[in-house]
């Protein structure tokens, strides 16, 4: 990727199984450190992460902003308040994605354009997908608009949207994307196009619910990977390659890919009852299942 960046069951809770676990697993714990880094940063630049075009009061925003996602990172660890803190970051990433779709609209026919929005996407979905399973693990009395199955799938759907545009990206930008693979990766533009399409084909298996939960888990390794691989060791590299100019810039992009790997990984957990090969339909997905 350049520049980054189990069906809810609506029954009883003990038809819920093991989408009722705690949630304190891999994806939760990197989803909430990702969330708290970016807010540290725009308090350590006063700038936004990722940056938002300045507007009047930018610094008072980014400021402000930054502290509230820093509560809100911190309380996505403790159970009384991670709720309420999911709520908070899935705020923060419908305002980002509401902010990018201005270049989007400017410039629909470029796939940068498309691809800030499916970037803001990711925390989006990541922050409303935990917050279903957290109501769901404290057994709220029913399922609602957010929560309930048909929403799941839906929040599930514009994360696989976002993969496809992530692999469009690949293969648009492929030079820029083959600059980014470490030097002592054979055949760095073949693996820009390869990576391209395993974003895209875990896309489409998510949008359409074809092999959803092997799909949303190698996306997740494949976001994790890349953060490890190529953002990480930046942080030692002399000079700064050209696509990382500065040490804002490599801290921004560090934090908002695993942010991207933390909300691949929820979702791959909220499919952990769904099988791994074919299925002739997803659990909770039956016409009598609540909703």
């Amino acid at each position: 990727m350049w520049g980054y960046g189990h069906s809810l069951r609506c029954g009883p809770l003990h038809a819920v199984g093991d989408l009722t676990m705690r949630i304190s697993g891999f994806g939760h714990a990197l989803f909430g450190i990702s969330v708290a880094g970016l807010a540290m940063l725009s308090l350590v630049y006063g700038d936004f992460a990722p940056i938002f075009e300045p507007f009047p009061g930018f610094r008072f925003w980014a400021y402000g902003l930054g502290a509230i996602l820093l509560a809100a990172g911190a309380g996505l660890f403790s159970g009384r308040t991670a709720p309420a803190s999911a709520v908070i970051v899935g705020v923060y990433g419908m305002v980002w994605a509401v902010a990018r779709t201005r270049s989007l609209l400017l410039r629909p026919w470029v796939v940068g354009s498309w691809y800030g929005v499916c970037e803001a996407l990711g925390p989006l979905v990541g922050a409303w997908i935990l917050y279903a399973m957290l109501r769901r693990q404290d057994n709220a009395p029913a399922a609602n608009v957010v929560t309930g199955d048909r929403a799941l799938r839906l929040a599930r759907g514009l994360f696989g949207a976002s993969c496809i545009g992530y692999g469009a990206a690949h293969f648009a930008y492929a030079s820029y994307t083959a600059n980014m693979v470490p030097t002592w990766f054979p055949g760095r533009m073949g693996l820009a196009y390869l990576t391209g399409a395993f974003h895209a084909a875990a896309g489409f298996g998510l949008l359409f619910g074809v092999l959803p939960r092997m799909a949303a888990t190698l996306e997740a390794i494949m976001l994790s990977l890349f953060g490890v691989l190529v953002w990480l060791p930046n942080f030692f590299a002399h000079p700064m390659p050209e696509w990382a100019p500065s040490a804002q810039v490599q801290w921004s992009e560090t934090f908002l890919t695993f942010l991207l790997a933390g909300s691949a990984w929820i979702v791959a957990a909220s499919l952990r009852s769904a099988p791994w090969g074919f299925a002739a339909g997803a659990p909770g997905d039956s016409p009598s299942a609540p909703r």
